[in-house]
């Protein structure tokens, strides 16, 4: 599609409902949700060609936080700026963030009922299967030189056997990325977005303290040791590594809430991801499932307040930063896709999420399918290994379940989640788990 198949620009209003449109029907993940803005954005709409719709996606996959919502963000700052950014960004994440409040409101009281425990063994199942299909989609589009296939081993080497922070693994792959693609020609770009250094300048400083100024204020109020500033200094960390997206982000925000701060137990990220496959919005809103548990558990005074300033303090840490990154970015989009050292580091980013990914799928694995671990630490060396005599055969049963109807019969993730889940029920209400 050229640039002269765009149509005129909508109004605000058009374009706040189908944004809102957008924010309700995005399941599936970030492929299935940048698979359903370009239908309705450039094939259906036609507000932006097919060209820029592509450079932004590039742009937003060198960016830590969730591409897809800040697409959307880009998007709507192309069509009205500022303003237009804010509602589809925003509009992109609350219906997903209402339920999931609910959803882990509902969790906090009701999770251990024995109804509950066999419909989240179910979608844990199905969780390993989506996981597992997770780690094949993204090894195959990664993975072509020898260079990608020893950064993605390397990285699930470090973080399996060696408990290597997140953070560090992006970092390093970025590292050696950026200097092998040092020297390529630069690519010839253009942009239609002119800026000077100091209106970018001024957009960065506004946006950090529109990001930094309530969480600073939360840590004066509450205390620096309160779970809800704890939450703050966490998430804004987070924000600023997760790239790869929710997949590849779990190790580490597993490592650091159920290992580090012990808000939550190793099976309760499961139900997290679960539950974050199961609304629409970023599956990165697994974040406020966490959030919204640790402050209920361990805020203090009413329960279901800190629960609600739980979730609040972690969208805002998780989801702020990335209008920052666009606001400031969005302008240099042709440009900075130009660089071939930029995308030789996305590139073994990408390539080392792919072994993150992995240790993921191994931990979930561990996890879902044996009732008992242990922990095997020599030195540097710390993993978890399973006593193969707890094998869960019920839970072994039921991802099989998953993987069929994920790779033999093609079905959704939602389909499959429903499937497993009731299935999971059914067994429960015949007495067999």
């Amino acid at each position: 599609m050229t640039d002269d198949a765009t149509v005129m620009p909508p109004t605000i209003r058009e374009a706040t409902r189908t944004w809102a449109r957008i924010g309700v029907l995005s399941f599936g993940g970030p492929a299935g949700q940048i698979a359903l803005m370009h239908k309705v954005l450039v094939e259906e709409k036609r507000w932006i060609d097919d060209r820029r719709f592509l450079s932004g996606l590039n742009f937003c996959m060198l960016l830590p936080g969730p591409e897809a919502m800040q697409l959307a963000t880009y998007v709507g700052w192309r069509l009205h700026g500022v303003t237009g950014g804010l509602i589809a960004g925003l509009l992109f994440v609350l219906p997903g963030a209402v339920l999931m409040l609910a959803l882990a409101l509902g969790y906090a009281h009701f999770g251990s009922v024995p109804i509950a425990g066999a419909l989240f063994l179910g979608i844990k199942a199905a969780v390993l299967a989506i996981v597992v299909e997770a780690l094949l989609r993204v090894a195959k589009k990664a993975l072509h030189q020898p260079a990608d296939w020893a950064i993605a081993l390397g990285a699930f080497i470090a973080i399996f056997f060696f408990a290597v922070p997140f953070p560090l693994i992006v970092i390093i792959a970025g590292v050696i990325g950026y200097l092998r693609g040092r020297g390529a020609p630069v690519l010839p770009a253009s942009t239609d977005a002119r800026v000077t250094p100091g209106e970018t300048l001024r957009t960065i400083v506004v946006w950090t303290a529109i990001w930094v100024l309530p969480l600073l204020a939360v840590a004066a109020m509450f205390g620096e040791a309160h779970v809800l500033t704890q939450l703050a200094w966490l998430f804004s960390k987070l924000a600023l590594v997760t790239f790869g997206g929710a997949y590849a982000v779990l190790a580490y925000l597993a490592q650091e809430v159920v290992q580090t701060y012990r808000w939550l137990t190793p099976g309760e990220m499961l139900d997290a991801l679960g539950l974050a496959e199961t609304t629409p919005g970023p599956l990165i809103l697994v974040t406020e499932f966490v959030g919204t548990l640790a402050a209920f558990r361990h805020g203090g005074g009413n329960a279901i307040v800190m629960g609600v300033l739980g979730a609040m303090v972690t969208l805002w840490a998780t989801f702020v930063p990335c209008f920052l990154w666009i606001f400031a970015g969005a302008p240099y989009i042709e440009r900075i896709n130009a660089i071939p050292a930029l995308r030789s580091a996305l590139a073994a980013i990408t390539s080392a999420v792919v072994g993150v990914i992995l240790n993921l799928t191994v931990w979930f694995a561990l996890h879902v399918l044996f009732a008992t671990l242990d922990g095997v630490q020599a030195g540097p060396l710390r993993f978890e290994w399973p006593q193969w005599t707890t094998i869960r055969w019920d839970a072994a049963g039921l991802a099989l379940l998953a993987a069929v109807l994920l790779f033999a019969l093609h079905r959704g993730v939602a389909t499959t989640l429903a499937i497993t889940g009731g299935t999971a029920l059914t067994l429960h209400a015949l007495g067999v788990i």
